[in-house]
């Protein structure tokens, strides 16, 4: 006890023997010094830099939410009676998109696309998904990263598009152009997101008795998966993540192929569907026992 109070003691007197003001007295740091100003304008640059990037994750959360609305959209068109208008809603869908993807153009203006990739991948990949969805189901073929980054040109007759009037805040805006181009990682994994989604463009089919669409996506997809597995593992190791479901989402379209061609004369249309969840529930089964 009395070694505690001694040593608080100590502590105490020396406390006494430099009082507050006289310890901080000549060693207030000075403001106007060469070092501190050039920490705040680290310290600027970086709260910017921050800013920026937490605005480039909203707006690419607003471009996957938008994205894959469209996709849904996109899935009505195995039943819609009028494909046309389908396709039609979709493109006003996919403008409203790219109206957000100016807004990444913008911020992105000036600055290292690859210090904020990051920030707005997810959103880029939905997008992929979703126009080469799009562009499946008008040509049958995929959509080249060439062709997507062309649609990612804007000038200033885009902004305010949407509303079909500009806005306040696009008048104050400089006039110029702004482009943004999605990277080749960016389109490898939105096409390899799409070929699940035409593996359940294949199932919506077979329950609507479609017989044409099954093949046409089936051949489509060996050729993707070809693809894929030229890249291998020299790609980036997202993309080669993704081959297992590719390899998946190909043999359950092959697998109703298969049953469409062997078997669908006997069967009725209404019963494609179940005949085909119950293969592909086998598939399932199998490669989780394996």
């Amino acid at each position: 006890m009395s070694n505690k109070e001694g040593s608080g003691g100590f502590r105490k007197r020396k406390q006494d023997n430099f009082p507050h003001n006289q310890r901080r007295e000549g060693k207030d740091v000075n403001s106007s010094s060469p070092v501190m100003l050039a920490f705040k304008s680290f310290q600027q640059e970086l709260d910017a830099r921050h800013d920026k990037y937490e605005r480039l994750v909203k707006l690419s959360r607003d471009i996957t939410v938008e994205s894959k609305r469209t996709i849904f959209l996109l899935h009505r068109i195995t039943s819609a009676p009028d494909t046309e208008e389908v396709l039609s809603e979709s493109e006003i869908k996919l403008d409203s998109v790219r109206q957000k993807i100016l807004q990444v153009a913008q911020e992105l203006s000036g600055e290292d696309m690859h210090q904020f990739h990051r920030a707005v991948t997810i959103g880029l990949q939905e997008y992929v998904e979703a126009v080469s969805f799009q562009h499946f189901i008008k040509t049958r073929s995929l959509i080249s990263m060439d062709e997507i980054n062309k649609q990612l040109i804007f000038t200033t007759e885009d902004i305010g598009k949407e509303n079909k009037t500009p806005s306040s805040e696009a008048q104050e805006k400089q006039l110029g152009t702004w482009s943004l181009k999605v990277t080749p990682v960016d389109y490898l994994l939105g096409v390899a997101d799409l070929t699940g989604e035409l593996m359940r463009m294949c199932i919506n089919s077979v329950g609507n008795g479609d017989i044409d669409t099954p093949f046409e996506v089936s051949q489509f997809l060996r050729q993707v998966y070809d693809g894929f597995s030229f890249i291998g593992n020299t790609g980036p190791y997202e993309v080669s993540k993704k081959l297992y479901t590719l390899k998946q989402s190909l043999a359950k379209v092959e697998n109703a192929c298969y049953a469409l061609k062997v078997r669908g004369s006997e069967i009725p249309k209404h019963m494609l569907a179940d005949v085909f969840s119950v293969k592909t529930e086998m598939i399932d089964q199998e490669e989780g026992i394996s």
